[in-house]
């Protein structure tokens, strides 16, 4: 199996649901399959993945489906909410299954200080017997990661890498910075990775991957080595996948790609907030004449 460390493109998986909003568990596996050819590092029961919206029974068997299948990419699992000891239940049985990683979320809607985020992430990093990942999305959390928590936790040896979706370059170097030697800082924004590869950036946790996991395997590949020519195309065309709240733009579209068997999300997030579906279907077509360059 990919070693974590050379896996520079993870895609956020989302999670396919029936008409009735149970779990579509064929297209799962169809996503796990084309996720796994193109060399893509795995990541389920993440923000994208709806793991809010998803019961503890019904995460267990995601990930329980999950980790049987075969499979040549390493395999990464979201820890978030806000009750500490119901993360660290939740930990305690993701250490029991084959899992090569960790995503751990900011804590949500209580917006801690520095004291309470370096409390919070060293009592999972202490609990976890894998690697992790700390994740700043503050437009979901309502609160920015930490500058001091990272530097404070940066030789934890749990503490393997930050995923940095806020959208800014100076923040993103400012992780770099606290994160010292040890952790390794990710783009949490498909878009933005052209800008963060020119300041220490390693890799990409992608929503994109999801519809366009080769297309944006070679996105990755171009980016980092800084020989991407077509930024701008990139920029807008995973910009369009952001048109309505994730996973809304990007479920829509690979229904209507047939990749997945329907759109279907569970409430609040509905595609009657699907906007822009010209545009996002023209974004759609522009990659996949893009990707034919380099087959």
């Amino acid at each position: 199996m990919t070693n974590i460390n050379s896996t520079p493109l993870w895609t956020a998986v989302i999670t396919p649901m029936n008409e009735d909003g149970s779990v579509d568990y064929s297209s799962l596996e169809n996503i796990l399959k084309a996720q796994d050819s193109a060399g893509n590092g795995i990541l389920i029961l993440g923000s994208t993945g709806e793991a809010l919206n998803i019961d503890e029974e019904e995460a267990r068997s995601v990930l329980e489906f999950t980790c049987k299948f075969e499979r040549k990419v390493p395999l990464m699992c979201g820890i978030g909410g806000i009750n500490l000891r119901e993360t660290l239940k939740w930990t305690d049985y993701l250490n029991t299954l084959e899992i090569d990683c960790y995503l751990v979320v900011t804590p949500l809607y209580a917006k801690p200080g520095d004291e309470g985020q370096y409390q919070w992430f060293k009592a999972i990093l202490d609990r976890a017997q894998k690697p992790c990942m700390l994740y700043n999305v503050p437009s979901r959390t309502g609160k920015d990661m930490s500058f001091s928590a990272v530097e404070r936790l940066n030789s934890h040896k749990n503490f393997w890498a930050i995923k940095e979706a806020s959208g800014s370059v100076e923040r993103f170097a400012e992780y770099v910075k606290a994160a010292g030697e040890n952790p390794r800082v990710y783009s949490g924004d498909d878009g933005m990775l052209p800008d963060f590869a020119k300041i220490g950036c390693v890799g990409l946790v992608s929503v994109a991957a999801n519809v366009w996991p080769e297309q944006t395997h070679k996105y990755t590949q171009l980016a980092l080595t800084q020989e991407l020519k077509e930024i701008d195309l990139w920029v807008s065309a995973t910009n369009n996948l952001f048109v309505a709240s994730n996973p809304i733009p990007v479920k829509w579209l690979m229904a209507q790609a047939g990749q997945i068997s329907n759109g279907t999300l569970r409430a609040p997030l509905t595609l009657d907030d699907m906007c822009k579906k010209d545009e996002v279907l023209a974004s759609h077509n522009e990659i996949n004449n893009w990707f034919k360059n380099y087959k």
